[in-house]
Order: C-alpha cells, then structure tokens, then sequence
C-alpha cells in the first residue's frame, strides 16, 4: 500500500501497532488516515476515538477484513469518512482516498479554483489564467496547500511536515521551503499570476488573495 500510494504521488508514513499510531496522530497532522481495527497491541477504533477526541480534521478510511454491517456502522457512527473491506484493489483504494480528500479540502471538486489559478487535482495539472504551468511535485503540493489554507498563516515547520512528513524532524532548519517558495511565485507570476504568497515576519507565509 506504501508503495504503491507513494508512486501516485501521496506521502505516505506507517504505523505498524496502535502506540506507534497514537504518537503519530497526536504528533502530526495528517490529511486522511487509512486504518485497519485489528492491531496487534489494540483495537483501531481505539485510535479513531482519540483523532476526534484531539479534533483532528483528518478523513478517516477504515481498511479492515471486518465484512459486517455492525462493524461498518459502528466505524462510521464514530466518525470514519468511508470503509472499505479486504482484499481491495489498490486503484480503489486510491480513488476513495481522493475522494476523502476533495470532500474534506475542496468540497468535493476536482477543480480547485483561485481567481487565474485553476488546479486540475485529478491530473495534478496546474493553469494560470489558461496557460498551462509545469511544476515540479513538491512545487504542485505546496500550491495546493497554500490555497488550501489561503489567508491563513502558515509556519516554514508546518510547510515542511505536510511536504515530507516526519522526515521533517531530522533537518536541523526549514530554510529550504523558502527555495520552494521562490520558484512557485516566480513561474505562477512569469504566467500572468498575481503576487499571493506575502511573508509574514517571524510566523511564516501568508497566500493572500
């Protein structure tokens, strides 16, 4: 599953035991959670109760061998966004991982509009006021993220967890996510774009529109 998601483009970390969950979602912020019940130390439920009893946005995908309806509507009545039951093909898997995404993020479009920004989030394709703009990956994601949280500020520490997860915690500095920066501003405004990413001293960055 790790493998094949992060060839599609997903950063994707593991737990392998419920501790090492709890750790995991109390430590950092993820965009959906895929979650099996049965764990070796735990029951995944478990784990489910505390994402909503730490208010984690994350959507929520439980992937369990559990085919009953009981165990279904006991996953979703606690606040899961979707089950799906094993085995499963990895392309479905991906597609309702999608799906999660763009209704927690986008309310449910594919599209993500900004005024001249238009992202194409199935195609990860990128237009400025119909021109198309080549980005690289970590180029595309920060994008996304920015007018994902647009007019909100953002930290460099928060940038640099959602663009390369807990690798984040072995550099010594984030001075790297302003090189990111730089040249997404540069081929967004070199494409007829408007100036949006505005640095705000000491907090962060700010996609002001």
């Amino acid at each position: 599953m790790q493998s094949y998601l992060a060839k599609e483009g997903s950063i994707c970390e593991t737990a392998f035991t419920y501790n090492q969950a709890i750790d995991k979602i109390i430590s950092f912020n993820y965009d959906v959670i895929i979650l099996d019940l049965m764990l070796p130390d735990g029951n995944g439920l478990d784990v489910l109760k505390t994402l909503k009893d730490e208010l984690s946005e994350a959507g929520v995908l439980i992937a369990s061998a559990k085919d009953s309806l009981e165990a279904k509507l006991e996953g979703l009545d606690l606040g899961a966004d979707d089950y799906i039951t094993k085995p499963y093909h990895l392309s479905e898997l991906n597609a309702r991982i999608k799906a999660i995404y763009r209704r927690k993020n986008f309310n449910n479009r594919k599209l993500l509009e900004c005024n001249e920004i238009v992202i194409d989030t199935d195609a990860c394709e990128v237009k400025v006021d119909a021109q198309h703009v080549e980005l690289t990956k970590k180029e595309y994601e920060l994008l996304v993220y920015f007018i994902s949280n647009q007019n909100r500020v953002v930290t460099k520490q928060s940038i640099a967890e959602h663009l390369w997860g807990d690798q984040a915690d072995f550099y010594d500095s984030f001075d790297f996510v302003y090189q990111h920066i730089k040249n997404l501003r540069k081929k967004i405004m070199k494409a007829g774009g408007g100036d949006y990413i505005n640095t705000i001293y000491g907090m962060g960055y700010k996609f002001n529109t």
